[in-house]
């Protein structure tokens, strides 16, 4: 049994995640308790600070979903505070957000990526906008969960897809369309990370978006994934490289595709990914060995480290 602490459960928030941030903390709250240790669940709001200050926590455990809590704000409160707490740093956590700076450091590390254009504002214009081809996907820049995702075929889809993008954020991508195998690979550690099993996503929507994330019947997942060792072992390290490109630590999920002639793309990099019961990370961790509960302390354990200077 682990040494008993005071943790701050932070979850809720005010995103679009909100309903997935509040699953994963109850989730995580239980695990904890089990335990041993002593939690504060706290809904963040704009009175975060005052709750942090009114508990003295031993750790904070973020476990909040899309803008505010994965975007390096809630990180940069907690630093200021002298808190430690579970995941990436700030700089990590905003690289991680924002899908068009964390696909530039993907490439600068020499890792495929699916070719973008990035739009500013919403003026769409035929001519400016020819690539990166048919069919094209379209993605607000700061979203998680696949929310605001859209795959194109025309531009009549594509203004659409544009107008319904900017509605969630004030940048867009437009992406290459990878045709592939959607695998995903969770990362556990710090300075010394390991790739977990690999899990694969097979949609029975147009893509693995939102609403087939978080219903069982929309996708099949396979875990481990069917793959070659030779497979196995370049997608977990490409997706080591993408980790450490954005200079994560605690734990993170990295979404991939395999092409039909062994390219492994890098889509984007998770920094809390979900821990509900229908959540792919504590999936793949389970296919490597690793059972919930013992997931969640190790996790805190890598929080509790000090051998890494948090950026």
């Amino acid at each position: 049994m682990p040494n008993q602490l005071t943790i701050a459960l932070l979850y809720g928030g005010r995103s679009a995640e909100r309903e997935v941030s509040l699953e994963s903390g109850n989730q995580v709250a239980a695990a904890l308790e089990s335990l041993g240790h002593r939690v504060i669940k706290i809904d963040v709001d704009d009175s975060v600070e005052d709750k942090l200050d009114a508990n003295q926590a031993d750790l904070a455990f973020i476990a909040l979903h899309g803008i505010g809590g994965e975007d390096g704000t809630i990180q940069k409160i907690l630093e200021d505070k002298g808190i430690k707490y579970t995941g990436s740093g700030v700089l990590a956590s905003a690289y991680g957000m924002d899908k068009i700076a964390s696909k530039k450091a993907f490439a600068k590390h020499g890792l495929l990526t699916p070719r973008f254009i990035e739009l500013k504002s919403n003026s769409y214009d035929e001519v400016a906008i020819k690539e990166p081809g048919w069919p094209a996907v379209v993605k607000p820049n700061s979203q998680g969960s696949s929310i605001g995702i859209s795959i194109a075929h025309d531009h009549h889809e594509l203004k659409k897809a544009i107008d319904e993008a900017f509605a969630l954020g004030d940048k867009v991508l437009i992406e290459q369309f990878i045709k592939g195998r959607e695998i995903q690979c969770g990362i556990l550690g710090n300075e010394k990370p390991q790739a977990l099993e690999l899990i694969e996503i097979v949609s029975k929507k147009q893509f693995f978006d939102y609403e087939a994330k978080y219903d069982p019947s929309l996708a099949e997942e396979i875990v481990p994934a069917e793959v070659t060792p030779q497979q196995k072992q370049k997608i977990q390290e490409v997706s080591l490289k993408a980790y450490n490109a954005l200079g994560c630590r605690g734990f993170a999920r990295v979404d991939t595709f395999l092409t039909s002639d062994e390219q492994v793309y890098v889509s984007e990099i998770n920094t809390i990914p979900g821990l509900t019961a229908n959540s792919l990370f504590p999936k793949e961790a389970k296919a490597s060995g690793i059972e919930f509960n013992e997931l969640i302390q190790k996790i805190v354990d890598l929080a509790l480290e000090s051998t890494i200077e948090r950026i």
